[in-house]
């Protein structure tokens, strides 16, 4: 469960009419911050930034859903989401929790997430000049 500051940021955010992924972004704060902390590790970057994503998604942010492909969206059946979400077991957050703890504490680092940061960064780049290329053709 996100803490009461992170909703609070997020709300105040939307309330000032930034973007869902500015909203979703002090979750991801958060969970970088659990992680530094040593609440419970992550095995990349990428991990800590899309539990973080997960957590606002069910904190009400309007992110679009996971890509297809992830685990996190193999779940649901055809891209539809229920109106009622099912709290989850004790039993599941449990064993989540005891599998995060298993997990080193480096993929929060400085260096990952400036690693995580550059490569995304070339990746749009590079989407943005193909989409230029397309346009031209």
């Amino acid at each position: 469960m996100p803490e009461k500051e992170t909703i609070e940021r997020a709300q105040e955010d939307a309330r000032e009419g930034k973007s869902p992924s500015t909203q979703a972004g002090e979750f991801v704060r958060e969970e970088i911050h659990h992680v530094r902390e040593g609440k419970h590790g992550v095995s990349s970057p990428k991990q800590a930034i899309a539990i973080g994503l997960s957590k606002a998604r069910k904190a009400g942010v309007k992110l679009p859903p996971p890509p297809a492909g992830s685990a996190s969206s193999s779940t649901k059946s055809s891209g539809k989401q229920s109106s009622r979400r099912q709290k989850t077991s004790r039993k599941r957050s449990q064993a989540t929790l005891k599998a995060l703890k298993r997990e080193g504490r480096s993929g929060a680092s400085r260096k990952a997430l400036s690693k995580q940061a550059r490569s995304t960064a070339g990746k749009r780049r590079v989407a943005r000049v193909s989409s230029s290329k397309r346009k031209a053709a």
